[in-house]
């Protein structure tokens, strides 16, 4: 048996996280069993599955490696598959025509209320001669489900799980517009698409002992389900925006990068030891059901900023200033050759402080600016009159010293040593001078990233 396992998604808005860890979880699944990842858009809500929304899924899973092996499927597409099911099992005698108006429906639901029970089809049509059928009325098709006995699913994730089919009514699978229900629909796409293991949340359990009855009505083989737990907030709370970012664009905006991405929400309710740190092969070759917990998680932005900031310094240089480049043109920095130089010669040492793109980007800016430079406050005032002569004095000095390591910090003690002070009272303002920020990677490597031509242009510009 090949394994083939689905993601499911709406396209009525953004992709959101827990939605993006269901698809890692069918895409690792997948893998591991050396089976097939599929990817089906589920747009029958025409009034607010939008176009835009789809290409937001389709972007999304392409920036974090989660490529499925065929074209996606459109369930809007398979409308007449949905309606012809609908019709065996109509003259099979496993479904019915039902006639009830929407207020009798409305007056059930309030009687059912009232009464404090579950707001159930009381089944009125089940057994009725359609000759009955009041005039203009158009029918719904009803699945006649069991009322005995009871649905047992053997769930990879949460165990076994049953329901008794008393709890359960008789659930439309055709409106009576002619249009299929989702639960209906989801159904008849999993049986074409031989999906084998539907992973999806746990939010869809509910929904699952329905679909098992059409899966039993149909004589069709049932796929192996598994529900994993929601992602909460912190506080145990539904996640939302309060909480955060909660789109995979929104992470992507904020400068996460996808592997990170990735790693954090495997390791948010999965779990293979001590293993944190997990590259895409060894998530393959790890995973497994049987790791996923039964408790909601918690999502941890801290966390998952750390974990980020690992990545960025384990990422290509190259690659990275890719992103940098881009980000500093939407801000509208302009980026020369010779800015692509010195950001991609001062990498090592950036990444290393950096947790997220955007971190990055902000402290590699000054190497693309011209004079002036903005100054932040605590450079500023690093640049009191005594370190701008001091600054003033070193100019000589680098201009007769080689821009290398070792020569540019023997130049610098040499030159703190002859001022009477120590070096930090040279590489401060001089960082200053150079940056316009207190922070950035060693004084020397930021000298050889600039050259001696722009670091002697600024430290001019700063020394007045």
């Amino acid at each position: 048996m090949t394994v083939r396992t689905r993601f499911a998604p709406s396209p009525t808005g953004l992709l959101h996280i827990g939605g993006v860890r269901t698809a890692l979880f069918n895409y690792l699944f997948a893998r591991h069993h050396g089976g097939e990842f599929l990817l089906r858009i589920e747009d029958t809500d025409r009034a607010r599955s939008t176009q835009e929304a789809v290409q937001v899924i389709l972007d999304g899973l392409d920036w974090l490696g989660l490529t499925p092996d065929s074209p996606p499927v459109y369930q809007s597409s398979r409308e007449a598959r949905h309606v012809e099911v609908a019709m065996q099992l109509l003259a099979a005698g496993k479904a019915y025509k039902c006639y009830c108006t929407p207020e009798e429906l409305q007056a059930m639901r309030a009687q059912a209320m009232a009464e404090k029970r579950p707001p159930r089809y009381d089944g009125r049509w089940r057994d009725r001669d359609p000759a009955e059928a009041p005039a203009g009325v158009k029918p719904a098709i009803r699945l006649k489900a069991p009322r005995e006995g009871e649905v047992v699913l053997a769930d990879l994730v949460q165990g076994e799980v049953r329901v008794k089919n008393a709890e359960m009514d008789d659930m439309i699978i055709l409106r009576s517009d002619g249009t299929p229900t989702y639960l209906h629909a989801v159904v008849c796409d999993d049986h074409d698409m031989g999906i084998t293991h539907v992973i999806r949340g746990d939010d869809h359990l509910t929904n699952t002992f329905r679909q098992i009855q059409i899966y039993d009505a149909m004589g069709w083989d049932k796929p192996a389900f598994a529900h994993i737990p929601l992602i909460h907030g912190a506080d145990g709370a539904k996640l939302s925006k309060r909480h955060g970012a909660v789109s995979v664009l929104e992470f992507r905006e904020q400068g996460f990068l996808p592997e990170a991405l990735c790693n954090y929400l495997l390791r948010l309710g999965w779990g293979h030891g001590d293993a944190e740190f997990l590259s895409r092969a060894e998530q393959i070759d790890l995973f497994s059901l049987e790791g996923v917990g039964r408790a909601a998680s918690r999502m941890d932005y801290a966390k998952l900023t750390h974990l980020n900031g690992l990545w960025l310094r384990q990422a290509d240089d190259e690659r990275l200033r890719a992103e940098v480049v881009a980000r500093l043109a939407k801000a509208e920095i302009t980026v020369d050759a010779a800015a692509m130089q010195r950001i991609l010669a001062l990498m090592p040492g950036l990444k290393e402080r950096a947790k997220t793109l955007g971190e990055l980007t902000a402290s590699a800016a000054f190497l693309a600016r011209e004079i002036p430079l903005p100054f932040e406050p605590k450079a500023e005032a690093l640049l009191t009159p005594e370190a701008r002569a001091r600054l003033f004095a070193l100019v000589p000095v680098l201009e007769g010293v080689d821009f290398t390591p070792a020569a540019l910090d023997t130049a610098l003690r040499a030159f703190a040593e002859a001022q009477g002070c120590k070096l930090g009272q040279v590489a401060q303002p001089l960082r200053a001078a150079l940056t316009g920020s207190t922070m950035s990677p060693g004084i020397d490597a930021t000298l050889i990233a600039l050259g001696p031509a722009e670091s002697l242009k600024r430290v001019r510009a700063a020394a007045g």
